[in-house]
């Protein structure tokens, strides 16, 4: 069982940064990829960013160059900068993991946290 907690949703205004957290708590599994994504109102929810166990990471086209997502032991964390009106919706945090006794694959997703940019 694997539970994802997530961090650092808030208001900011255009221009700004805020930086998300989120970490994986349990027992028996392991982490193939954790990552971001996002739900703005009426739109459909959309990859943010992603990092591999490796370290191989892929953004969406709209975020290079403005958000960074790095990894900490069991932790994720979304650095964003630059932020623009367009970036507002709720971010959720996704893992694949690896359980074990026995094998097998689980898909686990966080409640969402909430950002809001301002113009």
């Amino acid at each position: 069982q694997v539970q994802l907690a997530e961090s650092g949703g808030g208001l900011v205004q255009a221009g700004g940064s805020l930086r998300l957290s989120c970490a994986a708590s349990g027992s028996d599994f392991s982490i193939n990829t954790m990552g971001w994504y996002r739900q703005a109102p009426g739109k459909q929810r959309e990859l943010v960013a992603t990092i591999t166990s490796g370290g191989s990471t892929n953004y969406a086209d709209s975020v290079k160059g403005r958000f960074t997502i790095r990894d900490n032991k069991n932790t994720v964390y979304l650095q964003m900068a630059s932020l623009k009106p367009e970036d507002t919706a709720v971010y959720y945090c996704n893992a694949l993991v690896l359980a074990t006794k026995p094998l097998r694959n689980l898909e686990v997703w966080g409640q969402g946290t909430l950002v809001t940019v301002s113009s």
